[in-house]
């Protein structure tokens, strides 16, 4: 009888958790061809690639910033396509910090 019971409330618990999920503003992960996407960023969103970073040997990750502030995170793969994560605004680049020194607080 106690066997079951443990199972069964793991599933309501998780159940419950599920309805109060973060909604995000990007509903689907967007893919296509990197040299496209690059053209999209680049023209209709006003983006310049800022920072990459390899994730595994197959994958980079990019962040691509603009003037006024929006962001867009960005997967590229070996394969030749690249997918938009995530999207954003108010982006902001820090000095770098130089280690044993405490970081000043953000500017504004």
């Amino acid at each position: 009888m106690v066997r079951w019971l443990l199972p069964l409330c793991m599933v309501v618990a998780l159940a419950a958790a599920d309805g109060v999920r973060a909604q995000s503003p990007l509903a689907e992960v967007i893919c296509e061809s990197t040299g496209r996407m690059y053209d999209r960023l680049e023209g209709r969103m006003r983006l310049a690639r800022g920072a990459t970073g390899i994730r595994d040997r197959d994958q980079v990750i990019e962040v691509w910033s603009g003037d006024r502030g929006r962001w867009a995170l960005i997967a590229t793969y070996a394969t030749g396509i690249s997918c938009l994560l995530a999207i954003g605004e108010d982006w902001q680049t820090l000095a770098p910090e130089v280690a044993g020194t405490t970081p000043s607080a953000p500017e504004g």
